[in-house]
């Protein structure tokens, strides 16, 4: 069997099976030797974290497609219940090896420096009686015991909340089964009085301890935590909608409430707890997770990493490097000079912010138009959008609501902007606006002038800090007519434009890409030199990969940085011999889209907020832009070259999909991140 692009089965790697590589190579920085400690259990719980977003999302969407009756393979030979099964298979194994981290390598080295959890069996008397004393004052008034029986059927369970489920004898000595939500909205993690060092217990340690209290006059036969994680995959018809903003509210709604896609319960359960969460919940085996030690590792990082005194246990702290202006100088006066290009976090994020900022206080400026993707909940960019709409300019944001697990804090901003004055547009039928553009339009002496600032990651100065992505500020004339057209044609709902300097999906860019790709393939048929290096964080899109090995068979030399999902296969004889892939996973999350073309030795240098994905390239708005500056180029180039040279926290990718470390002990390291932060030079 081929697909509609001429690719086999075993030429391409399941979508979902490769993502969950990717996540693997997150764990095993959980015990790479070059993260301290803290950094170690941080790696662990986001792991963790991906791991449920990938349960809400992926298989939520792929159950979706097992009860609708969809039985068609996707590229890789794969029905969704083929997918389902094998996923099963490697999230057993991948959070045993979790939790394996956990006990092993992370707890012992925590112990070592005075943070230990205790043995609730094993508590001194002092530990006793403050542990009751707390129990009562603090967290016995927020519970509430909710028991299952003929009158009372069983409960509506929250997606991702801890729970403990239990057996309670009943007059018959039969069991009834009866469930406990651990409180979210405290602590999980409470430190004990005594001892050295700091000692803890977790939040569900302690209601199990005292549960007999939330059921006087019965016996409590066993108790067991568990939790569950609902599919949160959204559908969303938006011809019905007659307003987009109240269809999704609604459906944020309704993520509570989805249809469980995996059970997690803690190894010692009694085998009659499980049953009864299985039958309630619909669930199958392959569903349920046993779990030797704390279900949800995210309190490891949102409390434990949180934890004051122990920073020689992290990573040195980093301040990125300013901007620095002449005395008096605007960022408009710096971008006049000439195209400027910001690498995040090495760069700071604040020029970005001091651009709006001046624009809504500058009187020349008359108009501001942005697109917004994911912003932080305390927004300077928003403030400073909310302060120019105030102040009477013309203010234009594109807001996309549908940007997964933002969309309450979007529909927040979207409302803030509207009241200041300021015209909102949610987002465009059919399509994630995910393009990062910010157009400026000014006064000046010589008339009307346009400031953009183009870039590959979110408008977000909290996530700036690790994420790596590039900014372009400019006011090339090509690039400002561009903008303004891609703007009208938002706001006005018109046909796509002809662009001079961009390229938009989901209108000519995947065409541009094929281009380019041909383009270098037809160089290499001509016995010339032809390469492609591009760095992105997924390659999934079945014509794109199509196209590489055409020119891998042509004798084009391509260069991969996949951070991500990766379902091309490099090095097969004949097929992919000249494709090298790798992937960086470090301190900073590689997120930077960049797409170097050598183009018979004159460069075409782009980047983008696209990744090679039929998402990005069909289902999406968004932007490539072209870095024409020759000595921005060769920023670039130097960029990908050192990150190339990377042999510390680089993986290659292997012909069967794995995944192998190119550190080797008796070599010179490189670590591309760290030399960014140490000021790599990039002239």
């Amino acid at each position: 069997m081929k697909t509609d692009f001429g690719l086999k089965p075993e030429q391409v790697i399941n979508r979902e099976l490769s993502w969950l590589e990717f996540n693997q190579r997150v764990l095993d920085e959980a015990v790479s030797p070059f993260n301290p400690v803290f950094e170690q259990m941080k790696f662990l719980s986001i792991a963790s974290s991906n791991l449920d977003e990938f349960f809400m999302i992926r298989v939520g969407s792929l159950w979706d497609q097992i009860d609708a009756g969809y039985r068609r393979p996707d590229f890789s030979g794969l029905t969704p219940r083929d997918q389902v099964s094998a996923i099963s298979q490697r999230a057993h194994v991948m959070m045993k090896r979790m939790y394996s981290v956990l006990r092993r390598d992370i707890l012992p080295c925590l112990a070592e420096n005075g943070i230990r959890f205790a043995d609730i069996d094993a508590l001194t008397e002092e530990q006793s009686i403050w542990l009751d004393q707390y129990y009562d004052d603090q967290i016995y008034p927020v519970l509430t015991p909710m028991a299952v029986d003929a009158a009372r059927p069983f409960p509506l369970i929250l997606s991702r909340t801890l729970n403990l489920g239990l057996l309670l004898e009943t007059k018959d000595g039969e069991h009834q089964f009866a469930t406990v939500q651990v409180p979210s909205g405290l602590n999980r993690l409470v430190q004990l009085p005594g001892g050295d060092g700091k000692t803890f217990l977790l939040l569900e340690q302690i209601v199990a301890r005292s549960i007999g209290s939330l059921f006087h006059g019965r016996n409590v036969i066993c108790c067991a935590p568990y939790r569950i994680t609902r599919n949160a995959d959204m559908s969303i018809d938006e011809e019905d909608a007659a307003d987009l903003l109240k269809e999704i509210e609604k459906s944020l709604k309704q993520r509570r409430w989805g249809a469980v896609v995996r059970l997690e319960i803690d190894y010692r359960a009694d085998e009659r707890i499980k049953k009864v969460l299985m039958k309630s919940l619909e669930l199958e085996e392959s569903e349920v997770y046993a779990i030797h030690g704390p279900i949800n590792l995210d309190f490891l990082m949102r409390e434990m990493y949180k934890l004051p005194g122990y920073e020689a246990l992290k990573y040195t702290p980093y301040s990125a490097r300013r901007l620095m202006l002449d005395e008096g100088e605007s960022m408009f006066d710096r971008i006049a000079k000439g195209d400027l290009m910001l690498y995040h976090p090495y760069d700071s994020f604040e020029p970005v912010i001091q651009l709006i900022r001046e624009a809504a206080r500058d009187p020349k400026v008359l108009a501001i138009k942005q697109t917004l993707y994911r912003v932080s909940s305390g927004s300077p960019i928003i403030a400073a959008l909310i302060e120019a709409a105030e102040a009477g300019k013309q203010v234009t944001v594109l807001l996309e609501l549908k940007a997964r697990f933002d969309e309450e804090n979007n529909i927040h901003w979207g409302r803030r902007l509207e009241k200041a004055g300021a015209h909102v547009i949610y987002g465009v039928a059919h399509l994630k606006t995910h393009s990062k553009i910010t157009l400026i339009v000014r006064a000046e002496q010589n008339g009307i002038r346009r400031y953009v600032h183009l870039a590959t990651g979110n408008y977000n100065d909290v996530t700036a800090n690790i994420y790596t992505d590039h900014g372009l500020f400019t006011c090339s004339e090509a690039i400002g007519r561009d903008a303004s057209a891609f703007f009208n044609m938002i706001s006005g709902h018109t046909a796509p434009p002809r662009l001079a300097a961009l390229t938009s999906a989901p209108h000519d860019l995947r065409a541009a890409f094929l281009s380019l790709i041909d383009q270098e393939t037809a160089i290499a048929k001509e016995g010339r030199r032809a390469e492609i290096t591009a760095k992105m964080n997924s390659l999934v899109d079945e014509e794109i990969i199509s196209a590489l090995y055409r020119a891998s068979q042509a004798g084009v030399r391509v260069r991969l940085i996949v951070r991500g999902i990766c379902c091309l296969r490099p090095g097969i004889k004949g097929l992919s011999d000249r494709i090298t892939v790798r992937s960086i996973v470090g301190r900073f999350l590689e997120h930077s889209r960049i797409f170097c073309f050598r183009n018979d030795g004159v460069e075409k240098i782009f980047l983008s907020s696209a990744d090679w994905m039929p998402r990005n390239l069909d289902r999406r708005v968004e932007l490539m832009f072209p870095v024409e500056n020759d000595a921005l180029k060769k920023r670039l180039k130097a960029t990908l070259r050192i990150q190339w040279a990377d042999n510390t926290k680089a993986r290659e990718m292997q012909p069967d999909g794995s995944y192998r470390l190119l550190y080797r002990p008796d070599e010179e390291h490189t670590n591309a991140q760290e030399e960014f932060m140490l000021g790599a030079d990039l002239n």
